[in-house]
C-alpha cells in the first residue's frame, strides 16, 4: 500500500498505515455490519444516492443506527476522493455494530457504529474484459434467508468467487432449485431469444442491485420488453445474450456458462447497447 493512501475512519482521514480498528470490533467478531459501494467515473460518483439510500435501508434492517444522513455520505465520500485523487475507481463504504465485549447479543445502545471508507482506483469504463465478453460458472448457492441485506457476511460469496478464480473464469452464478439467484458479486441477466430482458424478480433472496435498477430503467431505450421472474440454467444456457451487472462491473457481456457458449459466444449487440446506456447515464452525472 501507498503511503499517501488516506482512509477514512471514525471522524478522522488517516493514512492507510495508521488506520487501526479494535479486535473486539463486532464486524471482526461477528460479521455484524453493513457496507456498500459506488463506482467513481471522471471523479465523480455513480448511482450513489441510490447506494446511499440501500445502505440505509440495510443498516435498518439489523438494527445499527445510520451514523449520517445522505449529505454527509457524500460530502466524506467526495473528500476521500479528492484526498487519493480517484478519477476512476470504487469507493467503499462500511458500518459496523461497533466495538464491545464479545457477546452474541447487542452491546449497549449509546455503542458507537465503526465507520470506514477507502477507495480504490481501477478501470471500469474501458474495462477489456467488456470488448471479449465475461466467462462464467454455475455454483450452488450457500448464503443465508437475508441477501437483501448487503452484509459483510460475505464467505459464501467468496467461496463461489474462489471457484471462479480456479476455474479460470470471472464470475460465478449461484443456484438455488434449479434456478439462478445472482453472480457472487452481481446481478444475473439474460436476453431471450424473442428479446425479453430477463433477470430475477426483488425477494429475500438477493441483493436488490443499484445497476440492475438504472439498467431495467434504459431497457426500453434498447428495444427489450422486461420479465422478472426465475431463470432455469437450461435457459440461460440458451439464451440469445448474457450479461451481468453490478457497482464495478457496470454492464458486462457474458458469453458462456459452464464452458457452453451463449448466443454466437461474443458479446452481443443488446448487451452492448445497454453498455453504452448505462455509461452515457454515469457520466451524464
Amino acid at each position: 500500500m501507498s503511503a499517501s493512501r488516506i482512509v477514512y475512519l471514525n471522524g478522522e482521514f488517516l493514512p492507510f498505515e495508521q488506520a487501526k480498528v479494535p479486535i473486539m470490533d463486532r464486524g471482526f467478531l461477528f460479521a455484524d455490519g453493513i457496507y456498500e459501494v459506488s463506482a467513481i467515473l471522471d471523479g465523480r460518483l455513480v448511482d450513489n444516492a441510490a447506494h446511499l439510500a440501500r445502505l440505509d435501508r440495510s443498516l435498518g434492517e439489523i438494527g445499527i443506527r445510520n451514523p449520517h444522513d445522505s449529505a454527509e455520505w457524500e460530502r466524506l465520500q467526495t473528500e476521500l476522493v479528492q484526498r487519493n485523487g480517484v478519477t476512476e475507481g470504487l469507493v467503499y463504504m462500511q458500518v459496523t455494530r461497533g466495538v464491545a465485549e464479545r457477546d452474541f447479543a447487542y452491546p449497549s445502545a449509546d455503542t458507537p457504529p465503526t465507520v470506514m471508507m477507502f477507495t480504490q482506483a481501477k478501470t471500469v469504463a474501458a474495462n477489456p474484459l467488456a470488448e471479449k465478453g465475461a466467462r462464467v460458472i454455475t455454483v450452488e448457492d450457500l448464503r443465508w434467508k437475508r441477501r437483501d441485506i448487503k452484509s459483510v457476511a460475505l464467505l459464501a460469496q467468496v467461496l463461489a468467487k474462489q471457484q471462479a478464480v480456479e476455474a479460470g473464469v470471472s464470475e460465478a452464478w449461484m443456484v438455488e432449485d434449479g434456478a439462478i439467484t445472482e453472480g457472487s458479486s452481481s446481478t444475473a441477466f439474460i436476453v431471450s431469444r424473442d428479446r425479453k430482458l430477463v433477470t430475477r424478480p426483488l425477494s429475500t433472496a438477493l441483493l436488490p442491485g443499484i445497476t440492475r435498477a438504472s439498467v431495467l430503467k434504459l431497457a426500453a431505450e434498447a428495444d427489450l420488453t422486461i420479465e422478472e421472474r426465475l431463470i432455469p440454467v437450461a435457459e440461460a444456457l440458451d439464451a440469445a445474450e448474457a450479461f451481468y451487472t453490478s457497482a464495478s462491473a457496470f454492464v458486462m457481456p457474458v458469453v458462456e456458462i459452464d464452458g457452453r457458449a451463449i448466443g454466437e459466444g461474443k458479446p452481443g449487440p443488446l448487451t452492448k447497447r445497454l453498455r453504452e446506456l448505462y455509461l452515457d447515464l454515469a457520466r451524464a452525472g
